[in-house]
């Protein structure tokens, strides 16, 4: 019981930690390409406009951040309604979206912090932290929702451990209460019967 529990704990830990760990890659890249672009825009083109900034860098990282999900992290949870899971990740990042430029939105006009270092901690640190965990629980279970490899690892993880049981109990191929298997007697042959 204790090792059956165990065996699927794992699994499930297994199959978390791969998606954690790819959906960070493609976090950490989309990170850099965000804050690249808001610096840019906030230090040059668009220093006058932090909020508008901040969504046009969170636009370009988004469209990364889908291609990359879609075809790694979540590739065996893709849909065939591919206009359905396009929708869906649109929405969860307008969501995201509104999270980060809320806090640069509120550290700008409420806190008075008007400076580059501090709308870029306040989007691109606190924002994109808070936005990244809603994405990441939104992706895994309203936007990537098809079957495929994860489905097949989290039956693997939840089946009842083998066993090579064949016939009714105490039969040839089961194992009895101390451990042993009963041997198959000889089969009864028409011989046999006219002998007993």
């Amino acid at each position: 019981m204790i090792k059956s529990l165990w065996d699927r704990g794992v699994g499930l830990f297994r199959l978390l930690w791969r998606e954690l760990a790819r959906f960070g890659t493609v976090g950490a890249v989309a990170f850099v390409i965000d804050s690249a672009i808001f610096i840019w825009l906030i230090t040059g083109p668009m220093d006058d406009s932090h909020v508008k900034s901040k969504a046009i860098s969170v636009a370009v990282a988004t469209v990364f951040s889908w291609l990359g999900n879609r075809y790694w992290t979540f590739r065996h949870q893709r849909t065939r309604t591919r206009m359905r899971e396009l929708t869906m990740f649109i929405l969860m990042n307008l969501i995201g979206l509104l999270i980060m430029s809320g806090c640069v939105a509120f550290s700008y006009y409420i806190l008075g912090l008007t400076s580059e270092l501090a709308s870029f901690v306040s989007g691109s640190i606190i924002g994109m932290g808070l936005a990244m965990v809603f994405r990441f629980v939104a992706y895994k279970f309203w936007v990537f929702t098809g079957t495929g490899d994860a489905d097949t690892v989290k039956a693997a993880a939840q089946a009842a451990p083998y066993t090579d049981s064949a016939g009714p109990a105490g039969g040839p191929g089961q194992e009895t209460p101390f451990g042993s298997r009963p041997e198959a007697g000889p089969a009864l042959t028409p011989k046999n019967a006219d002998e007993t």
